[in-house]
């Protein structure tokens, strides 16, 4: 397997039965050693376009190093997923992750689906299960053989990686995960929450059970719109999505074996659903945002004004493959009398398990278990609202069609 940067530092890898033998370090099962012998190198800061040989394909990815990298003491990890039609280096300009791990002192890697993207050089997943088209490739398999590299050639602690997942990125997240990876600690989404393929039973579409089978209780958080139009909170849109986001936290609780019903905190403009309460400390957490579509909340977004003040526009990115037009972005204003909801930033504290208050100090204390925000409604009617937790059955299922040309 071959391991090049954008720097012109070149690595032979070959890989005998999913081995992988570095110029620099031998990374095998058990070879703790070798493991450690990535320590004590320093790496140059900022992004890094790299690229991989993974089941005898060429793939590609960017990966960040802080400035306080000093190949001593191991830092966390976060793979952070780009969605349809974008890139890499997209996904970290919309996500805002490599400024996260600047500031708290984290490695981000951000890989490349193989499906090309509708735009000019961008690219999209090969979902497991739920995407059919022509050129994708085996998406798990380059996700594994990239952790790989991560911990041979990098000082990260192996207990710390997570993930972090957008619209269609997210999906494929979703589906690592739920293929049974064990990887990583805690993930978040944007806008993309799954549980398993899509199936309906007597009329009503849920997950299927039988396709999303963790390798552990697995920390969740997710953030959504209840105005986006591409993959619906409340259910429907293409084949791959069909079922809502609703119901993909509630499926998440089962499978995480969490006590009680979901319980909710609302502000003006968003609502906590949160499951606390699940085996081996899994916690489940969803921001469901009044007023938002299909775009990542970022710093300057202002959850209260979002309705009356967003601003669409297009513009084209330069990245290390040349200017490439990239998807929508928002600009919110700068006024700092209301709450901000970032969805990087909230992540990060979620995988720290640092939250501490994440709504304003009007929001309703509820106690009571209640039902996640029903999509039909505003975030606010959940704050009175309380119901039990019911399982889907799946028999007589039928699963959605796998979606010629979906992304």
């Amino acid at each position: 397997m071959n391991f090049t940067t954008a720097a012109g530092r070149f690595f032979r890898f070959v890989r005998p039965a999913r081995a992988l033998v570095a110029g620099f370090a031998i990374l095998t099962a058990t070879n703790a050693a070798a493991l450690a012998s990535t320590c004590g190198r320093t790496m140059e800061p900022g992004r890094h376009a790299f690229s991989l040989m993974s089941e005898g394909s060429e793939r590609a990815g960017v990966y960040f190093v802080p400035s306080s990298y000093d190949g001593n003491k191991k830092m966390p990890v976060v793979f952070d997923f780009h969605g349809s039609n974008s890139n890499p280096n997209g996904q970290l300009d919309r996500s805002g992750w490599d400024k996260v791990g600047e500031r708290e002192g984290i490695v981000v890697v951000a890989l490349q689906g193989s499906l090309n993207g509708e735009l000019p050089g961008t690219n999209a997943w090969n979902v497991p299960g739920v995407t059919k088209r022509e050129g994708g490739l085996d998406e798990p398999g380059f996700i594994r053989d990239a952790i790989s590299m991560v911990k041979s050639k990098f000082c990260v602690d192996e207990e710390r990686f997570y993930g972090s997942g957008y619209s269609g990125g997210g999906r494929m997240l979703s589906q690592f995960l739920c293929n049974g990876s064990n990887d990583f600690a805690a993930a978040g989404f944007v806008a993309s929450l799954r549980a398993g393929y899509p199936v309906e039973t007597e009329g009503k579409w849920a997950p299927d059970a039988t396709s999303c089978t963790p390798a552990k209780p697995l920390s969740i958080v997710a953030f959504a719109g209840l105005k986006d139009p591409a993959n619906p909170y409340q259910g429907g849109g293409k084949s791959y999505w069909q079922y809502g986001g609703e119901t993909a936290l509630k499926r998440w609780a089962e499978i995480d074996g969490c006590k009680g019903s979901v319980k909710s905190k609302a502000s003006d403009s968003f609502t906590l659903n949160s499951y606390d309460v699940c085996k081996s400390g899994a916690r489940i957490h969803s921001y469901v945002i009044d007023a938002w579509d299909h775009a990542w909340p970022r710093a300057t977004m202002k959850a209260d004004v979002v309705a009356s003040a967003a601003a669409i526009i297009r513009k084209p990115s330069s990245d290390t493959a040349g200017k490439v037009q990239q998807a929508v972005e928002r600009k919110m204003p700068t006024t700092d009398t209301v709450q901000r909801v970032d969805a990087a930033e909230r992540m990060w504290e979620f995988f720290q398990n640092k939250e501490g208050q994440m709504v304003v100090d009007a929001t309703a204390k509820t106690d009571c278990s209640v039902k996640a925000v029903p999509a039909s409604a505003s975030a606010k009617a959940s704050e009175t609202t309380c119901s039990q937790t019911s399982k889907a059955s799946l028999n007589t299922a039928r699963s959605a069609p796998e979606a010629a040309g979906a992304l």
